[in-house]
């Protein structure tokens, strides 16, 4: 079995990803300090939020158990075209092929809306046009929104439309969007967007991924864990940062092409 070296460096953390992590402990606290909220217009369904296992905010959860649960519904929107009708299906192939225009460059951010559905709104979710936000930082290689529920094609072409001139696009995919259209809608909700951005915001995070390994590498921390496996030979992490930094090259040089000055952001926000 092939092991990528960046994915050498990434195990070397115990966590798969230090912005999927990060992030989704940012969206976990969110959710549930707004759980707890008395305020009006912050009070949220308890039958709508995607941080239980059984659907609501009461009784104690076990560790993250609410991260996994926002991961399991993302992965629910990703393969809904597989699983249900829809009039415009995509599958997991056609992802790949239209997200990744080099083969190195394959790490697609998400974004999911909505995560809950306040309790005191008539509208089950939020109107289908204030979904539609994308972060407005970085380049962008190529873009797709899969949309789940009762949205007709002409609903999503209009917000592609509006979006399309504030999103920094690379000058050679400038129609680099990919959609999806689901008609069965997520539980709780009468409507949902995921959106997958192949997007260079990516980079400062392997930025703090290189440094945080290169601080423990010099102290031969954590080696021991690995040298001890047959074929496993302390060059591999030479080269494993090698191939890091020639990734961030990938990305730097991506981003210097951008026709005007856009500040980069550690990670993307993602709607809720």
């Amino acid at each position: 079995m092939y092991i990528s070296k960046t994915c050498i460096l990434t195990t070397f953390f115990c966590f798969p990803s230090l912005l999927s992590f990060q992030s989704l402990v940012d969206i976990v606290n969110k959710i549930k300090i707004m759980s707890h909220s008395a305020k009006p217009g912050s009070v949220i369904k308890r039958d709508s939020t995607v941080i239980s296992g059984q659907g609501g905010l009461s009784g104690p959860e076990k560790p993250f158990d609410a991260m996994n649960n926002i991961v399991a519904n993302l992965l629910l929107n990703i393969t809904s075209s597989a699983r249900f009708e829809g009039s415009l299906n995509m599958d997991l192939n056609e992802i790949a092929m239209n997200l990744v225009p080099f083969p190195r460059l394959h790490y697609l951010v998400p974004s999911l809306t909505p995560l809950y559905t306040l309790a005191d709104v008539s509208v089950p979710t939020r109107r289908l046009d204030q979904m539609f936000t994308d972060p407005k930082h970085s380049l962008y290689l190529a873009c797709a929104l899969m949309v789940r529920g009762n949205v007709q094609v002409s609903d999503l072409r209009r917000n592609i439309e509006r979006l399309r001139p504030s999103l920094p696009f690379v000058s050679w995919n400038q129609e680099g969007w990919k959609t999806s259209l689901c008609s069965v809608p997520p539980v709780g909700h009468s409507h949902s967007l995921l959106a997958l951005a192949n997007n260079t915001c990516v980079k400062p995070t392997f930025m703090e991924l290189r440094e945080r390994f290169t601080k423990l590498y010099r102290k031969k921390a954590h080696l021991h864990h690995y040298l001890h496996v047959e074929g496993m030979e302390q060059s591999f992490f030479s080269e494993a940062i090698d191939s890091l930094s020639s990734l961030i090259e990938e990305y730097h040089q991506l981003d210097a092409t951008k026709a005007r000055l856009i500040p980069d952001a550690p990670r993307l926000s993602i709607a809720t």
